[in-house]
């Protein structure tokens, strides 16, 4: 929310009143004085008026998790494991996933309450690829790489995929980069030359990998320059 709307909503401020507290640097986000109210806030950083605390705010948490298979994506869900399931933090509710993974999917999912960061991390102007690697049922036809270089057309949602990058590694296993993330998408566009994919794994989105120490089910948090990169 941007901060000259967050401290509008304020049952003492009007309008007029919160353009001049914040031309006069009355107001402080995170301990620094701001004045720009178009300024973007967050739930966990603190905001002050003078030695008023508006808003107390909470630390921001990152984490990056090797998702095992057979653990959903979710906050909560009724017959599976979730991913915050595997999590030994306080206060979980309060976290989002930042590019869900398929059940059956492994791999590199971030976890944060950061809600600018997630979106920064998953919005499709970012452009930032997310590289999977591919095991197949039959070996992968090498016409796949031009094809997903061009993008495959889904006739249920009415729209070609984004160009996607394929690299070829045996007959059954590749690494796939994409752009977006369509539903299933991946096994989408091998289906499309009748193959099956049996195995998939993200080992990175856009700068962050996957670390290697991380077993399937264990996590850790982010450094600051690995939050830094997004």
């Amino acid at each position: 929310m941007r901060l000259d709307r967050f401290l509008g909503n304020l049952p003492t401020l009007n309008r007029q009143e919160v353009q001049r507290l914040l031309a006069s640097g009355a107001i402080k986000v995170d301990g620094q004085t701001c004045r720009e109210g178009r300024h973007e806030v967050r739930a966990f950083q603190r905001i002050e008026l003078a030695e008023q605390v508006l808003q107390a705010g909470k630390p921001a948490r990152y984490f990056m998790l090797h998702k095992p298979a057979g653990v959903v994506s979710a906050t909560v869900h009724n017959e599976h494991r979730t991913v915050l399931d595997l999590l030994d933090e306080p206060d979980k509710h309060e976290l989002h996933i930042g590019g869900r993974l398929d059940l059956n999917t492994s791999g590199l999912l971030l976890i944060t309450n950061d809600g600018l960061w997630s979106r920064r991390l998953t919005e499709p102007r970012s452009e930032l690829g997310k590289v999977y690697r591919v095991e197949t049922e039959q070996a992968i036809d090498p016409a796949c790489v031009a094809a997903f270089a061009r993008g495959l057309y889904f006739a249920y949602e009415d729209l070609t995929t984004r160009p996607a990058e394929l690299v070829i590694l045996g007959p059954n296993s590749a690494l796939l980069t994409l752009h977006e993330g369509r539903y299933h998408q991946v096994k989408r566009m091998f289906g499309h030359f009748h193959n099956k994919v049996i195995g998939l794994h993200r080992e990175s989105m856009g700068p962050l990998h996957l670390d290697p120490h991380l077993v399937p089910g264990q996590y850790r948090p982010l450094s600051a320059d690995e939050i830094g990169l997004i």
